[in-house]
Formats: structure tokens, sequence, C-alpha cells
């Protein structure tokens, strides 16, 4: 049973900075409920803007330290990225609150929406979803969505749009912690399906699982194995290939816009980006498909599109010097990621020089073979590529793998750097780059790499 329907809930976000929570805990603050928070990154400081926020609508900040949780809590809702061993985790079991992971939480949401929509795959979700936000926002269709990124110049934090409850709801599903089976939406969209905190084995298991409680399901064409899943199912198609129910034909890639048409039952929808690469295209293609089920005209989304401001740290142009070098901050943190942020840099400069944080030490440890095999095949003789060390959030985890043991894993021909912090990443990247190049930095969950970004560009700047 959806919260709303049990009256006012007293809740505990524990992680409530988190991109995927804090709009989570704003929802529900928005439906009339009692709502309150911690997170390790605001006891540090960080996150201060999301802090601001979320005071502003009442929702009371609390430190992350077990204190926080007392009687009188009926819903503790956590991260599962986080640890399960926590001060607060204990409290909260100490007194038997009801505990709901986030995307327990979500899946409720999304599956009391009237239509409720679930955006997953394994790469891209997020603009998919800051593109139907947008979409449903501009077009005046009342809506509630949460997203896991901002649109560009709309803050640091998750995207996000309180509708009434009885209408649209839109979300991103992610399957990074197995709960991806807990939805039932009424349309599904899988985006993609490739190797990323899992193997693929147990990700077609999951995939499938959710395709099968979806109502309506959407798959990518262009993607091998959501194509299957799709043809199994009798799934609707989109993308890149000549059998797709929706034919996406690309017409250009870059480097400033991408252009295309998506060939729809309901017209042919233009697509005409701000933003560049294939899998802008392909996003946007995701993005039309479901905006049109729900109502939004053709011609409308084409004008829409054409005007996206684009979503937080997926390839963001943070400036350009005088100079032509291009500082660029991109989330990108598993191999297709990587791959797609490269590939993208690469298509509107010579020279592409890239730095990658890790984002956890368990992460490094399951993307090392395929970094690996993936770098020297991707980076041109002219690319210059640097491992940051490995980001830490906090807690109790295995330190026993460091970036300089993945930029050793790199033969000698690729000239990869390493670096132990974002100072030294600064200082690399003023060393390497030259004019009309590209600076591309990556990684996810340290809130610190927008800050490293604009310091590159600041720096270069001055140079």
């Amino acid at each position: 049973m959806l919260a709303s329907a049990r009256g006012v809930v007293h809740y505990h976000f524990s992680g409530i900075a988190g991109a995927g929570m804090n709009p989570l805990a704003q929802l529900m603050r928005a439906r009339g409920h009692q709502v309150q928070g911690s997170d390790r990154s605001l006891d540090q400081g960080k996150n201060q803007e999301v802090a601001t926020r979320l005071r502003r609508l009442g929702i009371d900040l609390r430190p992350h330290d077990g204190t926080a949780v007392a009687e009188g809590i009926d819903r503790f809702v956590y991260s599962t990225a986080v640890e399960a061993d926590t001060p607060e985790m204990r409290a909260a079991r100490a007194l038997g609150i009801d505990l709901v992971p986030r995307p327990a939480l979500l899946a409720e949401v999304v599956n009391a929406g009237q239509p409720g929509v679930a955006i997953a795959g394994t790469s891209g979700k997020s603009t998919v979803t800051g593109m139907l936000a947008w979409l449903l926002r501009q077009s005046g269709l009342p809506s509630t969505v949460l997203g896991g990124a901002a649109l560009v110049r709309e803050g640091t934090s998750g995207c996000f749009a309180a509708g009434p409850a009885n209408g649209p709801v839109v979300v991103e599903a992610c399957e990074s912690d197995g709960t991806l089976i807990g939805y039932e939406p009424t349309i599904g969209l899988i985006h993609n399906i490739s190797r990323d905190h899992a193997e693929l084995m147990s990700l077609r298991a999951q995939f499938t699982a959710f395709a099968r409680n979806c109502q309506r399901l959407f798959v990518n064409a262009g993607c091998p194995e959501a194509a299957a899943l799709g043809r199994r199912l009798h799934a609707v198609s989109y993308g890149v290939a000549p059998d797709a129910d929706a034919a996406l034909e690309v017409l250009d890639v870059g480097p400033a816009r991408a252009r295309g048409m998506l060939k729809l039952r309901a017209g042919a929808v233009t697509l005409d980006l701000p933003q560049p690469g294939l899998h802008n295209l392909e996003n946007a293609a995701a993005a039309a498909m479901i905006a049109v089920e729900l109502g939004i005209d053709p011609d409308e989304v084409t004008g829409l599109l054409s005007l996206f401001p684009g979503v937080t740290r997926r390839f963001e142009i943070v400036g350009t010097t005088a100079s032509g070098i291009r500082v660029v901050d991109d989330y990108a943190h598993n191999a297709e990621k990587l791959r797609a942020a490269v590939t993208t840099a690469q298509a509107g400069a010579e020279r592409v020089i890239a730095i990658f944080q890790p984002h956890g030490f368990g992460p490094a440890r399951f993307l090392r073979p395929e970094l690996k095999t993936l770098l020297p095949t991707l980076l041109r003789p002219e690319d210059r590529f640097c491992y940051a060390e490995i980001f830490y959030a906090g807690g109790t985890v295995a330190k026993d793998i460091s970036s300089r043991l993945l930029a050793n894993d790199l033969p000698a021909e690729t000239r990869c750097g390493y670096v132990a912090n974002h100072e030294a990443a600064r200082q690399w990247a003023l060393d390497e780059a030259r004019p009309g190049d590209t600076v591309l930095v990556m990684g996810a969950r340290d809130p610190d790499l927008p800050r490293l970004a604009r310091s590159i560009l600041d720096s270069l700047a001055r140079a």
C-alpha cells in the first residue's frame, strides 16, 4: 500500500542528500508527510545546496550518527549503496521501525501512478528521465518525475517534480541493487542491458522479471540484449535497427548537436538536440516515444527537444577557454558510459585529455578487467588518460585496490597517468592540455567532481 493511503507518515531518510534519495524525500514532504533525514556528506559540510533546498521544504536534517532515529518514526528509508551496519540502521532495527530500501519506496510511487512509467537500463536512464521531465513540464502536463540527475542550470541534485497523486508518474528505475523486480509499471522501458553492477546473467534475470511486470514494454532495438528480451515478450521496439517498430534514422552525431528522425505511427519526430553523440539520439528517441504515449503531440516533442538544456554531468560543457580548450564534466563510471563519453569527446577534438575517478573500491574491482581491455582500443595515440584515486564515501569497505594498479594495467604506449587527489588532477590537466583539446572529467558519486572540472577550466583560462 502506498504510504499516502495510510495518513500522515513520519519518515527518516538515511543518506538523504543522495541523488536518488532527496527527490523521494521531497515528494513525501509534498504529499503531506513528516520528513527528516541525515547524510554523512552533510556532516562533512558538503552538498549544502541540497541541504538548503530540503530545509526550505520543512525537512529536518539531523546528524548521521544514529541519534536521529527514535520512537515515533514510522518508516526508515535507506540507500542500498550504503553498508548495512551503520549506527542508524542498528538503531532502526532495535526500535522495530519499518525498514524500506529506497527503490522499494520508489516502486510504491510508480506502481500507484496513473499511468506509472519506469525507465530502466544500465546506461542513459537519467538522461531519458530528464528529457521526459522537460517535455512534461514544458508541455504543461502535470506529472510526478523522480530522476537521478537535475537539468542543467537547475541545481546539482536529482530531477524532481511533484504532480498530482492521481496523475502520471515517471521514475528512473535502477538495477544496481537487484530491486528492479519490484516495479509494476503501466509503461516500462528498457534502454539497454550491459555489464554494470553485476554480471550479464544476473542482469538478464532481473530485467526479464521487470519486463514481465510491465503492462506495456518498450525496448531499444539497437541494444542486442534489450532487443532479444523484447522479441520474446512482444515489446514495442525503437532505435537504430531496420526492423524496429519505431526506426531511428541518424543524420548527425556532432560535434555540437545530434540530429535524427524517429518514425512513429503517430507521426515522425525530428530530433535536433543541443547535445552531441549517438547515445543522446537514442536517449531522445526513448523519451519521445514515451512522451507521445503520454499524449504529447509529436510536433511539440520536436520543438521542445531542440531546446533541451541537458542533464547535469552528462557530457555537460563547463566552458571553453580563449585558446579553444573545452572542459566537459560527465558521470561516466562503467565501460559503456566511458565509451560513450570518450567517443563523443573525440568527435569534437583532435586530442582528448581524460580524467577518470572510479566511484568505489567494489566498482573498481568489478570494472578492472573491462577497463584493461577497453581503454587501449578506445584511446587514440594522441589522447591522454589519467586515473584519479578511487573515491571513498566513508564506511567500512575493503581498500584492497588502488587507481595506481588500474593505471599499471595499461600498456606503456597509452601513457596513462595517476593522481592521488583532485589538486594533482587539476595540475595534470594543466600540464597536458593544449589549444583545441577537450578535457573530459569522468566519475560518479563524488560531489566534488563538478568543482574539479570548474577549477581545471579556471586554471586553463589563466594559463
